[in-house]
């Protein structure tokens, strides 16, 4: 896989139908049946102007006759008419709320009120400008606050891998390899602030694992695009922290799809060949790839990338030109298979993700606390 490992030592409301607008709108009309007082005056020539027809009392109503129907025949002017605000208008207005807290703003509605869920998105996306579409340095912009170094103390040594942020308020998804036998996970964001973090679930069959930070809030989370749209040769940029090189883009395009990828999934085997030199063994197409994965293994279909993906890039982010995230980056194929230096086990050209929409539907059962 893609993470860094080390051993020890080796280096550091608006108003309903009964508010008071709506009364306004439609005061309380006389009985038909009420007396009248012979001695009152008669109603005037022109009809009372009530302000937005929200005045207090009764607007009178012109009687209809010669004058009413052909003032300009008979030299009288009828006075402008206000159109009146009723339940119509407030409907229209409640609509547009609703349009825009569905819209652009629901991100915006969802912090006000403290709800704590993952952004999604469709196909279509406003992470960065439409103009800027396909743009590394935009998209690197707009989703670097959004990934994080995790670092993983094991019984031998360190782990160090990515994560990508998927709330405001902490929970991380990164590669169950990653964690896999920590005594204690530490994460750094892009600013430089460290947490503790504590693993919440994981699920060994999709390499997967979620994490939830200590004492964190306010964290810029990433949008999870959906995979299902991804094609081969659609431009994509991997962020995470290749041998603890926190924030490194590196762009691409997606080479294949649903590749079958089988990685291990005995913690002992995936310490034993992922350590000292950060590689991970996994295996496709029949062939074995920076060592042997053992006897217990799991196989999933995945994105075939050739954006540089090293050793510290396990569980960062994959992302579209639109800025969404498409998947998570798991494995890379390493060409020193002989070698137990890290730094002859750069990339080239071939890596491989986890689908995004994998992620999402597996949420759940991490959220739970399942330790499969």
């Amino acid at each position: 896989m893609t993470e860094s490992f080390r051993r020890s030592g080796e280096y550091e409301n608006p108003q309903g139908p009964q508010g008071d607008a709506y009364q306004g709108a439609y005061p309380q009309q006389q009985h038909a049946s009420s007396p009248v007082n012979p001695e009152w005056p008669p109603p005037p020539t022109h009809q009372p102007v009530v302000d937005g027809g929200y005045g207090e009392g009764t607007a009178v109503l012109p009687t209809v006759g010669p004058d009413a129907e052909h003032p300009a025949e008979h030299g009288t002017h009828s006075a402008p008419k206000k159109r009146t605000r009723g339940p119509i208008t407030l409907l229209a207005a409640v609509a547009i709320v609703a349009a825009a807290v569905g819209g652009g703003t629901a991100y915006a509605f969802q912090e006000l009120t403290g709800k704590n869920e993952v952004v999604s998105s469709s196909t279509t996306t406003s992470v960065v400008p439409s103009s800027k579409k396909g743009d590394v340095a935009s998209i690197a912009a707009a989703v670097s606050p959004s990934v994080v170094e995790v670092n993983a103390t094991l019984s031998n040594g360190t782990s160090t891998g990515s994560g990508v942020v998927i709330t405001s308020g902490g929970e991380i998804v990164t590669n169950n390899h990653v964690i896999s036998g920590a005594q204690s996970v530490k994460v750094t964001t892009s600013n430089g602030k460290s947490y503790t973090a504590e693993v919440v679930g994981t699920d060994s069959s999709k390499d997967l694992a979620l994490l939830k930070l200590q004492g964190a809030s306010g964290l810029s989370p990433a949008t999870l695009g959906n995979s299902a749209g991804v094609q081969v040769g659609d431009t994509v940029v991997a962020i995470g922290s290749p041998e603890g090189l926190t924030g490194t883009v590196t762009s691409g395009i997606v080479s294949a799809l649903n590749r079958d990828v089988t990685v291990s999934t005995d913690e002992g085997q995936q310490q034993q060949q992922g350590g000292g030199d950060g590689r991970w063994p996994f295996s496709f197409g029949g062939q074995q790839f920076n060592g042997d994965t053992g006897s217990s293994t799991t196989t999933y279909k995945a994105i075939q990338t050739d954006a540089s993906l090293n050793p510290g890039n396990s569980g960062g982010a994959l992302i579209d030109a639109g800025g969404d995230i498409v998947g998570i980056n798991s494995a890379m194929y390493s060409a020193s298979s002989d070698s137990s230096s890290s730094s002859d086990a750069g990339s080239v050209g071939l890596g491989f993700a986890i689908p995004i929409n994998t992620v999402k539907s597996d949420l759940a059962k991490l959220r739970s606390g399942s330790t499969s």
